[in-house]
C-alpha cells in the first residue's frame, strides 16, 4: 500500500517506524533523490507533497515523501479534498507518501473515511503502563527487529524495567546488543539487571513503599526520580497502574475466583506466576483502601497538568497515600 498514516502521542515511536519504512522503500544509492520531507511551516506543504508523490522515482528504488505534523485530519476544504482524491486514486505504485500526526484523526471528516480507503492506518500511543502483556509484546517486537534476542525471563525484566518508554526499550536494547557481541546468543535477566536502568523498577519499589506506609523512604524515592529527570507524570501513570493492579487482585480473590489465569487476564498481568507474590502485597490491605488511592492519584495528575510544581505536589500526596494504606 503507497499510502501510510502514523498517528499518536509517542514521537519516537513513530520516528522509529518511519526509519523502517525508508530503509524498506528506498534504494540508499539514490535516496537524497527520492527522499522527501515537507514540514507544516510551509503554507503549502500539502499540495507540494502530492506534487512530489505523484512524481516517478529516480534512478533505482521508490520515491518517500513525507508529510510531518501534518493537520490533514483536523480540517480539509472541498477543493483539497477533491485534489487528494484524484491524487490517492492515481498514485504511482513505487511512490509511497507517508502522512504523520500526534492527534488522533477525526473520524467524522471526509478526508479521514478516505484515508482509512487508501491509507494504511497506525497508531502509535504509549502503552498504559498497567498493560505488561502489551508492554512484554512491544519489548519482543522490538528485540526482533534490532536482533537482541532474550531469554523469557530477560525479556519480562526489561518490559518491568523500562515500561512504556520506547525510548529507553530502543536505546537499552541498542546496550544489549552490544554487550551480547555474538548475534546467537541470548541475554539473560542478569544481563539486563546489570545493564538497564531500572527506572520503572525504582518507581515500583516507590509503590511498595506507599503500599507498607512507609512515609521517608517513598518520599526519599520519589525524590530521587525526579533528581534523575524522571517525569512526574510518568512516575504517577506508573503508580495508577500498580494500584489498578493490586486492586484488581484484591477484588477478585474476596469475590471467591481462584483460577490465576482468570485474575491475571483480569489485572492484565502478562505472567500469572507472579500472582502468587501479588496477593502476599494486596493481604494486608482492604480494597475499601486501596480503592481510595486512585481518586488521590487521579487529582495528584491534574495537579501536576495543571501546572502545579512537581516536587512539592508529589509530596503532599505521597504523604497523604502512605497515611492511607499505613491505616491498616
Amino acid at each position: 500500500m503507497p499510502i501510510y498514516l502514523y498517528w499518536g502521542a509517542d514521537e519516537f515511536a513513530i520516528a522509529q517506524a518511519t526509519k523502517v519504512l525508508r530503509a524498506k522503500v528506498l534504494d540508499p544509492a539514490w535516496e537524497s533523490f527520492n527522499y522527501n520531507k515537507i514540514s507544516p511551516e510551509q503554507s503549502d506543504a500539502i499540495t507540494q507533497g502530492l506534487n512530489q508523490a505523484m512524481t516517478p522515482p529516480f534512478g533505482a528504488g521508490n520515491r518517500l515523501t513525507w508529510l510531518v505534523d501534518t493537520t490533514l485530519c483536523q480540517r480539509c476544504s472541498d477543493e483539497l479534498f477533491g485534489e487528494l482524491e484524484r491524487t490517492f486514486a492515481s498514485l504511482p505504485t513505487t511512490s509511497i507518501l507517508l502522512l504523520t500526526s500526534s492527534v488522533k484523526p477525526d473520524s467524522r471528516l471526509k478526508v479521514t473515511k478516505l484515508l482509512q480507503k487508501y491509507a494504511e492506518v497506525r497508531e502509535f500511543s504509549p502503552i498504559p503502563p498497567w498493560k505488561g502483556d502489551l508492554l512484554l509484546k512491544q519489548v519482543k517486537q522490538a528485540a526482533q527487529e534490532i536482533t537482541v534476542k532474550l531469554t523469557p525471563e530477560a525479556a519480562e525484566l526489561l518490559a518491568e524495567s523500562v515500561g512504556n518508554d520506547t525510548r529507553q526499550l530502543y536505546s537499552a536494547l541498542e546496550k544489549l546488543r552490544l554487550y551480547a557481541g555474538d548475534a546467537r546468543r541470548s541475554l539473560t535477566e542478569l544481563d539486563v539487571a546489570t545493564l538497564v536502568a531500572a527506572t520503572q523498577q525504582n518507581t515500583l519499589k516507590l509503590a511498595a513503599a506507599i503500599r507498607q506506609g512507609q512515609v521517608a523512604e517513598a518520599l526519599e524515592m520519589v525524590a530521587e526520580l525526579l533528581r534523575q529527570n524522571e517525569p512526574a507524570l510518568r512516575i504517577v501513570s506508573s503508580l495508577i497502574g500498580e494500584f489498578r493492579r493490586w486492586l484488581w487482585i484484591k477484588l477478585m480473590v474476596e469475590s471467591g475466583e481462584r483460577d490465576d489465569t482468570a485474575i491475571a487476564k483480569a489485572a492484565e498481568i502478562a505472567n500469572p506466576k507472579r500472582l502468587y507474590f501479588l496477593r502476599q502485597e494486596v493481604q494486608p490491605l482492604s480494597s475499601q483502601s486501596l480503592m481510595q488511592t486512585l481518586p488521590l492519584l487521579l487529582e495528584l495528575e491534574f495537579s501536576l497538568k495543571d501546572g502545579a510544581d512537581d516536587l512539592a505536589t508529589m509530596q503532599t500526596k505521597i504523604v497523604e497515600l502512605c497515611q492511607l494504606c499505613g491505616s491498616r
